[in-house]
């Protein structure tokens, strides 16, 4: 059962569009990024609350190295979708510093032009370490931008290399934005995040168009190689199956940014009619389910009496070389009352 207060950013966040909705839009995300436990009791009924004005956006998920041009890609692209009628959420992932633990959020600054416009709602999230280049709760921060109304929602990535997947696992379609010369013909066939993207994009096509070319040639033959060795649809020549495709565009002068949107389109109107989009985000919620089980184990073991007992022991003895790590791992997980292998 909402409290008063809950309740009151639940209508904001439900009605029309306007200050009071964006107000309880970001104090929701909020609420739910806090780790204090009340509050995420709050934000647990909140989110249930919520969940029937779910499901009727399109999520977009965009990764690429550092310098790459996503943020300069939202927002060209989230102004024209605006321009056609959209609203437009964005979560901007920021990395987050492993010694210090903060992140500088600057994402916002960077889409000066589409961060003023009403019909657009930018958050930067710290990832706090989190492994996949998203945050911990920008699922359930998506969830609550579709509850307000915003129809195209919008995941930027932290953006440090191959392993970037985890935004694959809650998006509809999942963007992969490349330079011209990030490499030779080796470097486009390596496994990882680029056999599991929909659309592979390369930017900057303004800066060297020859180089631009090349990497297109080189990633649509990897693309090749990859789909008879990996997903079974994307070696098939059925064209009721979405087949990834490499484009070209410049994201600052916005040359090619209709072509990439058509694109998206015709994604969106396949997966829909072959029902994978559906089954793509059934998936998805029981991963998503699976994963607050694996941190809530982990922390229900850091929590535990016996463990926070005997771990500054265990932790010097590991440290000093006296005992393995994996043994002490084992006497930590059987003080919970578990045995471990």
């Amino acid at each position: 059962m909402l409290n008063a207060v809950d309740q009151a950013l639940v209508n904001d966040l439900t009605g029309a569009p306007s200050s009071a909705q964006r107000r309880a839009l970001a104090k929701i995300i909020t609420l739910l990024e806090s780790t204090r436990m009340d509050h995420r009791k709050r934000a647990d009924e909140v989110l249930n609350t919520l969940l029937p004005k779910t499901g009727k956006s399109f999520r977009l998920g965009i990764s690429g190295v550092p310098g790459v041009g996503k943020s300069t890609l939202i927002e060209t692209l989230g102004l024209y979708l605006i321009g056609k009628g959209h609203r437009v959420a964005v979560l901007a992932i920021d990395p987050s510093s492993s010694l210090s633990g903060g992140s500088i959020l600057g994402d916002k600054t960077r889409m000066e032009r589409l961060s003023v416009l009403d019909n657009a709602f930018i958050r930067p999230s710290p990832s706090s370490c989190t492994l996949g280049g998203v945050a911990e709760k920008t699922r359930e921060a998506m969830l609550v931008a579709e509850a307000a109304g915003f129809d195209i929602v919008i995941v930027e990535t932290v953006g440090v290399g191959q392993s970037e997947i985890a935004v694959a696992g809650m998006t509809d379609m999942f963007l992969l934005l490349q330079l011209p010369n990030a490499g030779d013909d080796l470097q486009a066939i390596k496994k990882g995040v680029m056999e599991i993207a929909d659309l592979i994009v390369i930017n900057k096509v303004d800066i060297d168009p020859d180089a631009a070319m090349r990497a297109q040639l080189f990633i649509t033959s990897s693309l090749r190689l990859l789909g008879f060795q990996g997903n079974p649809d994307h070696a098939s020549h059925d064209q009721e199956y979405w087949h990834p495709t490499v484009m070209t565009l410049s994201a600052l002068e916005g040359n090619g940014v209709p072509e990439l949107w058509e694109k998206i389109l015709h994604f969106q109107k396949l997966q829909n009619a072959n029902g994978k989009l559906q089954s793509r985000r059934k998936q998805q919620a029981g991963a998503w389910m699976w994963d607050r089980i694996d941190a809530g184990l982990k922390n229900a073991f850091q929590n535990h009496p016996a463990v926070q007992t005997l771990l500054p022991g265990l932790s010097a003895e590991v440290n000093q070389g006296t005992m393995a790590a994996s043994v002490a791992a084992r006497r930590l997980l059987e003080a919970m009352g578990h045995e471990f292998f």
